[in-house]
């Protein structure tokens, strides 16, 4: 098992750094988004994998006329071996992390449910609004978009802040962060988990903000806005909110086009990667015939 969660732990890092160094800065967010969720899955699946090595196996001839000798007369005492409590000591642990962030995942998920059903909504096209009571930074979960009421009816939120929303409902976000919190519940001791559901809601971001930019939003004019909007106020942490933490780097990669022959020359290049991992990191077995 300990071997197992090494070699998982080595593809995610490998497939982390890869996007880190080849691709989180480029254009291509449809694409990473896809080689984010991928890796998760593929890094686990690796150390599974197992080629079977055929030998053919050769007849030994024994003399039979050599003398064996055979020990006899004394009985060896019987040694016990003593108890090993560390696998029990590491599957409680394993245990109790997997109860805390089960509960955790449960007590955010019912603090939108809380939300949502303790506020009024109202509904456009398939996209329900939630009109908070106290101030709020936009955010959205599912089909569901929160806003704060005053703001709302004062009409002080901007329609890019809403188009931006709007874009995670329709591109399905939500479904991503699901997936990644129930893999973060199962393997919640890799530390790697973490940096992957930043890079993942920053990708979401740059799917979100490319969304308005080609609804005709001004550049600069976007930019001012998020800057206003960006805040450090708490939200649900499965939620996807305007975060002034990667104002920076989403400025930054909405001035980056990435042509189609650096597109098509990063994306070859994980075929290669991916081989070396499995080579690296399957099992060999050998079988005799």
């Amino acid at each position: 098992m300990e071997v197992y969660v090494l070699k998982s732990a080595a593809c995610l890092g490998i497939f982390f750094l890869f996007y880190k160094l080849l691709l989180e800065n480029t254009t291509l967010h449809t694409t990473k988004r896809g080689y984010l969720l991928a890796s998760l899955v593929v890094s686990i699946v690796i150390p599974f994998i197992t080629f079977t090595e055929y030998r053919e196996v050769v007849p030994m001839i024994i003399d039979a006329s050599e003398n064996f000798v055979v020990a006899t007369g004394k009985t060896a005492a019987i040694i016990e071996d003593p108890i090993n409590y560390l696998p029990t000591i590491l599957w409680t642990l394993y245990g109790l992390g997997l109860l805390f962030f089960s509960v955790r995942f449960g007590r955010n998920l019912r603090s939108l449910v809380q939300k949502i059903r303790k506020n009024p909504v109202y509904k456009e096209q398939s996209i329900l609004y939630v009109l908070l009571k106290l101030p709020v930074t936009p955010h959205s979960f599912f089909n569901y978009i929160f806003l704060g009421k005053e703001d709302h009816q004062a009409g002080n939120i901007p329609e890019e802040v809403i188009v931006h929303e709007r874009a995670h409902v329709e591109q399905k976000h939500s479904w991503d962060i699901l997936f990644f919190e129930i893999f973060q519940i199962v393997f919640w001791f890799n530390p790697l988990l973490y940096f992957f559901k930043r890079s993942i809601k920053l990708n979401h971001e740059f799917l979100a903000d490319r969304t308005v930019l080609q609804a005709g939003a001004e550049l600069s004019k976007y930019q001012s806005i998020l800057l206003d909007f960006s805040s450090k106020s708490s939200v649900p942490e499965m939620a996807h909110s305007i975060n002034y933490s990667s104002i920076k780097k989403r400025f930054n990669v909405m001035k980056t086009h990435t042509s189609n022959r650096a597109a098509w020359l990063k994306g070859l290049l994980v075929l290669p990667l991916l081989a070396v991992l499995i080579y690296g990191f399957s099992e060999t077995k050998q079988e005799f015939i």
